[in-house]
């Protein structure tokens, strides 16, 4: 084993009411991919965020290129040569891709102007070394989530670190992109740069990953070879347990038709029809760009549609915004949770219960009492870590953000719960206590759509599943009749018959 460039030992970091960092430990290797694992609330982006000084440690140390190192701030560790990509994005939507990457360190010239040819150029580079297809010059707020992400991930590489971090990179790229980066990170690794990769994503660990270090509970839990491990072994380190099928779906006698959608076209929609019953779960494969997200956010009054009906209970209704989609009893949980879903500056509180005022006010006065009982009730059922329910939410970890976000839907008590990415940035363990939580509201008559770009939890998941691919339905399938081959081969424009052939 080589000596590593990095090597942070015995770190200890404590906030008001929990210990997020208990004598944590990394190593990272020159040339090598470090995975950093564990459940949402283990520590991990709070040790990364303790390495770049964005937290002071309380006790440990940090070695870096054999000498011992103190950051003070973001900016020191990137001139050091560490760079970190962060799971929320960092990027201003009215400036220009280049403007994005090099803010605040643009190449200058003689007299101190800015050397905008320049500039442009190396922008454009580190794109074109990304497969990114848009010019440097381009508005970085008319690209994709997964385009945005790619721009932080172009920003990262333009300081030529000799570490870089990476934290759920790929939570919003579509395949194609990943493939991007991985190439990217192979790069990389051969060039001799230590990578630091943090995921939930079990497959890419074992593609991409070279050794694995597990935290539980802010405690180092171990370091070990991908090549010694298996993804069983893995999820025990992370979880202290052993988790039995994954995807924990149960048959539930379905009742009679809830939400019948006909004909619908607008926002890049066309003739888009189905039904979904009460006590189904319907689950919507395809693509990133097939018009997944567009189709919901239509349904729930987010986005205009030109025309088509939407039947809620055998009844027309026309929702033109969010409020008027919840007052008919649909709730939406944006893929985007940072953008759509939640209010990081306030608390889990606040957050849980903003879109169910009316339910919990008495006449104009809200119900205080029955606000606390209803978030307190949410926090235990999700398993939410928190030290308090009046706790900022963006001190919480991700995955312990998406809970809450769900909670703030459930909370309206809707007829029909729209689930749109509801894992991403999540962990093994979470994600299995929100597959739980979803199949008892199922069992109570609930009627669930869930959007993923996983594969197995569509599959594993779903009672039927319906396939998109440019804004249409390009296959339907019962969740027995489905496999990976025939979502996919629908994804990509075959026809059902092409498929079954």
């Amino acid at each position: 084993m080589k000596q590593p460039i990095l090597a942070l030992q015995g770190i200890e970091k404590a906030f008001p009411g929990v210990k997020a960092l208990d004598h944590a430990s990394l190593n990272v290797y020159p040339g090598k991919v470090m995975a950093l694992m564990g459940e949402n609330g283990a520590g991990k982006s709070t040790l990364m965020k303790t390495l770049t000084g964005i937290y002071a440690m309380d006790a440990g140390e940090i070695h870096y290129q054999g000498q011992p190192v103190h950051f003070n701030g973001p900016r020191h560790s990137q001139e050091a040569g560490i760079s970190i990509i962060h799971q929320e994005l960092n990027l201003i939507p009215e400036l220009t891709i280049a403007e994005n990457i090099f803010l605040g360190r643009e190449p200058t010239g003689t007299f101190g102007g800015i050397q905008w040819g320049k500039m442009y150029r190396d922008a454009d580079a580190l794109l074109q070394r990304l497969n990114v297809k848009h010019s440097a010059r381009t508005p970085l707020g008319e690209l994709s989530l997964g385009e945005q992400q790619m721009v932080e991930i172009a920003k990262a590489l333009s300081f030529e670190s000799q570490v870089i971090i990476m934290d759920e990179p790929t939570d919003a790229l579509t395949d194609t992109e990943t493939e991007s980066l991985f190439k990217v990170i192979n790069e990389l690794r051969d060039e001799g740069c230590g990578i630091v990769y943090i995921s939930h994503r079990l497959k890419e660990i074992f593609e991409i990953c070279d050794d694995i270090t597990v935290l539980r509970d802010g405690k180092f839990i171990g370091e070990r070879a991908v090549a010694d491990t298996d993804e069983d072994t893995l999820i025990e380190m992370m979880v202290g347990r052993r988790l039995d099928d994954q995807y924990p779906r149960i048959d539930v006698q379905h009742g009679t038709t809830c939400l019948e959608v006909k004909n619908l076209s607008g926002s890049g929609l066309n003739k888009i029809s189905f039904t979904l019953d009460r006590g189904e779960i319907l689950g919507i494969s395809g693509l990133m760009g097939a018009g997944r997200t567009e189709l919901m956010k239509v349904i729930y009054g987010a986005l205009p549609r030109e025309s088509g009906d939407i039947l809620l209970d055998g009844k027309p209704i026309n929702p033109t915004t969010p409020q008027e989609g919840l007052a008919h009893g649909i709730a939406y949980i944006s893929e985007d949770r940072k953008g759509d879903g939640l209010v990081l500056g306030l608390s889990v509180k606040e957050n849980m219960s903003i879109c169910a005022l009316d339910q919990l006010s008495k006449g104009i006065q809200l119900d205080h009492s029955e606000e606390v009982t209803a978030v307190e009730d949410f926090i235990r059922l999700f398993n939410i870590k928190t030290p308090s329910r009046d706790q900022i939410i963006g001190n919480l970890s991700g995955g312990n953000q998406q809970k809450v976000a769900i909670a703030k839907g459930l909370m309206t008590k809707p007829k029909v719960l729209i689930l749109d990415e509801p894992t991403r940035g999540v962990d093994v363990g979470a994600k299995k206590e929100i597959y739980q939580l979803i199949n008892q509201f199922k069992a109570e008559g609930m009627s669930i759509i869930l959007v993923s770009s996983e594969m197995p939890e569509v599959l594993g998941m779903s009672d039927r599943i319906l396939v998109m691919h440019e804004g249409r339905i390009s296959g339907e399938f019962k969740a027995s009749e489905a496999d990976q081959e025939k979502l996919l081969a629908c994804a990509v424009g075959k026809q059902i018959n092409e498929v079954a052939a």
